[in-house]
């Protein structure tokens, strides 16, 4: 193999190696292990979740990535920071707590010079899916073999990093309240009709994780929830609730149905993870505006190395006001439009795609939806070939991250406008980091 200049090596191998790497056989077993015809359930009308293909990041993407998660970590931990971030956020949200909040997701687009950071989220679903997806998959080629040194796609036990984050966000949890210790014992898995969720064989997984470490755990809607006696309690449990993980898209745990779930948020009844605490710090997209601000950053007493690190990494960011009207629309194809408070793409907008009629209504509603304009990061691509065809998806990775860490990385494969999961060949890809390679060979 030739030597690449610069990130060369990954950029190669996502055009050039076209080799189905997913093993369907294993897939087939890995999902089987959880229980007979879990795979036809998992695969019925889900068609495109997983991509047939691995995805090659070189090691310097991924470690600027880290970097920059670790640099907006810093600059959450700042007081000024939290001041200024929880004055807008919901008034559940400033209720604190000691909890880092499970499964924040880092989405990024690469590009030449470093990944960008399109937004946080706080309930990033598919970490468990890709981490049992990524064991299906096999160094496919002697190109990838070489490159790799033949190591698998995936080389950690992501499964068991997952139930010490809970394991972890209970201990924090009892730690803040001065309770005696004790073993975390019933979990409940909470969203809105979880059986027509797009990623409900998730949910199974999890219960599936938690049972096997001897914790009971209930996968619900939060309507067969109650709080009553200073305790969360499901239907069907004659045990409290010890931990909600929380799939509800309702970050501030707003709606009617929510009562039994923001009672015991509010009362530090339930360790509630994500938690509204987290999305105020983390993921409301106005946030994004902050860190883009480099002189209010300074003023914060952020460092500069930190500094230069979210500049970087994380497109210029600014809120949409009615008052900046011409100029947003004279830059709009430079613009990526998004709701705050939003969530799987929805009601987001590329600037050269949007309608004068979207973008009226975007500066009438700003008031009371408040939208942010990013600057637009294109998104690179993977080539594959589909029923011998070439075919060329757009990639963006997500980092799943708890307590500033990386714990998984893994990739979406789509074509259009958003995220889906509706594109032939497309879905979730395992991530695999190749070497950053100059002429001299260096690393």
């Amino acid at each position: 193999m030739n030597d690449f200049e610069g990130i060369d090596l990954a950029a190669h191998l996502n055009a050039e190696c076209h080799c189905i790497s997913l093993d369907a056989v294993r897939l087939h077993t890995e999902l089987e292990r959880v229980s007979p015809g879990f795979h036809a359930e998992v695969m019925e009308g889900r068609p495109h979740l997983f991509a047939d293909v691995t995805v090659f990041v070189s090691a310097t993407h991924a470690r600027q990535m880290a970097e920059l998660v670790s640099a907006i970590d810093a600059v959450v931990e700042l007081p000024p920071y939290r001041q200024h971030v929880l004055s807008y956020a919901p008034e559940l949200a400033r209720h604190p707590t000691a909890m880092r909040g499970a499964f924040l997701g880092y989405d990024f687009h690469l590009s030449d010079e470093a990944p960008q950071l399109i937004e946080i989220n706080t309930n990033a679903g598919g970490g468990l899916l890709n981490a049992l997806v990524a064991r299906a998959h096999r160094i496919c080629c002697d190109q990838v073999h070489t490159a790799t040194t033949g190591r698998t796609v995936e080389t950690i036990d992501t499964e068991s990093l997952f139930l010490d984050m809970f394991e972890n966000e209970w201990r924090l949890f009892q730690e803040a309240k001065q309770a005696p210790p004790r073993r975390l014992r019933t979990v409940a898995i909470v969203d809105e009709l979880p059986e027509t969720q797009f990623l409900y064989p998730e949910f199974i997984l999890f219960r599936r994780l938690f049972e096997c470490a001897g914790i009971r755990t209930v996968v619900c809607a939060p309507h067969e929830l109650n709080f009553h006696d200073g305790a969360l309690w499901h239907n069907d449990c004659e045990q409290a609730i010890d931990l909600v993980y929380n799939r509800l898209t309702d970050f501030a745990l707003e709606g009617l149905e929510l009562s039994p779930l923001r009672n015991a948020w509010l009362a530090d009844a339930a360790a509630i993870t994500p938690h509204p605490y987290a999305h105020a710090l983390y993921a409301d997209k106005r946030n994004l505006v902050a860190l883009t601000d480099d002189a209010l950053l300074q003023g914060w007493g952020v460092a500069a190395t930190t500094r230069a690190t979210l500049a970087a990494g994380i497109p210029k960011t600014e809120h949409v006001a009615a008052a900046d009207a011409a100029s947003l629309w004279a830059r709009r194809k430079q613009l990526f439009f998004k709701p705050a408070a939003g969530f799987g793409s929805r009601a987001a907008y590329r600037g050269d795609k949007m309608t004068t009629r979207v973008f009226d209504a975007i500066l009438a509603e700003s008031a009371t939806t408040p939208y942010i304009a990013q600057a637009l990061a294109t998104p690179t691509s993977r080539r594959m070939r589909l029923v011998d065809q070439p075919v060329e998806l757009k990639l963006d990775l997500r980092n799943y991250v708890y307590d500033g860490k990386v714990q998984l990385s893994a990739a979406r494969l789509w074509q259009g406008q958003t995220t889906n999961f509706r594109t032939p060949g497309g879905g979730f890809a395992p991530v695999l980091t190749v070497p950053t390679r100059c002429k001299q060979g260096a690393t």
